[in-house]
């Protein structure tokens, strides 16, 4: 997809705009990849954000885990995609095919061994593309709260905007196998440890309200799309049913994403 400085801005505020050309204009943006129609980067802020930007396709779908939560894309964003304009990254592809085309099978295994063996995100999202099995919704939750447990001061209190990125990329990818109820059971992971952990959170309010609605979407969406009978929807409401009982803060949107799946009956 074809981008210049005027589409850039479009998809963001102006002063959002001006913030992301200054962060471009200053040198914040420690790397900058490209593979085919994905776009990778790290920008220095009051942390290191790694952007990813897909160019593929009539729009453009932008990822940064800052606690940005107002309309349009985020300055991190807007400082890659003004990169992308004003000085094209070479694209890897091209040299990456011809290399794996050289590697005989054996070798070309091995690595992809030691690079799973290295590196577990990487091991999930390859056994979410290519496995059968699944994690249980106690490993996803584990695996949720000891990131709240990472970033929590001496006082337990949660300031900083987690990023979930790998755990939506994970469940992203049993979609994309159309493995419904395994997309599901990561978002539901994710909605009910932010949801238990709201007390914690005294900072980056608008970040988490985002992920919890958007981890909660895309429970609503796979359970739907997996076509289940009215006795398994009626267990997976009741998940939500619980969650109403609890009478916290995300109340209001547990019960909107009730009534979707209760509309289906």
């Amino acid at each position: 997809m074809n981008i210049d400085e005027a589409s850039v801005q479009e998809r963001c505020t102006d002063a959002v705009f001006e913030r992301g050309k200054n962060y471009r204009d200053d040198g914040r943006i420690r790397r900058l990849k490209r593979f085919d129609d994905t776009v990778t980067a790290a920008v220095r802020g009051s942390d290191v954000y790694d952007v990813t930007v897909e160019l593929g396709g009539d729009d453009i779908d932008a990822r940064c885990p800052c606690p940005y939560a107002g309309p349009g894309e985020c300055k991190h964003v807007v400082a890659v995609l003004l990169d992308v304009v004003h000085d094209p990254p070479e694209d890897e592809i091209e040299r990456v095919n011809a290399a794996i085309g050289a590697v005989p099978p054996d070798d070309l295994r091995a690595f992809v061994r030691d690079a799973l063996a290295e590196n577990p995100i990487l091991r999930e999202r390859f056994l979410a593309r290519f496995g059968e099995e699944r994690r249980s919704i106690d490993e996803y939750r584990v695996e949720a709260e000891t990131l709240f447990e990472r970033h929590a001061r001496d006082d337990s209190l949660v300031t900083a905007a987690i990023d979930f990125s790998h755990l939506f990329d994970l469940a992203e990818q049993y979609r994309t196998r159309e493995r419904y109820l395994a997309a599901a059971t990561v978002y539901r992971a994710l909605f009910e440890t932010i949801d238990d952990n709201a007390e914690r959170i005294d900072a980056a309010h608008d970040h988490y309200t985002t992920t919890l609605r958007t981890a909660l979407d895309g429970y609503v969406e796979c359970v739907l799309a997996a076509d289940p009978s009215n006795e398994d929807l009626a267990q997976y409401a009741a998940v939500l049913e619980d969650r109403i009982s609890k009478h916290g803060v995300h109340t209001e949107v547990f019960r909107r994403g009730l009534e979707a799946l209760e509309a289906r009956r």
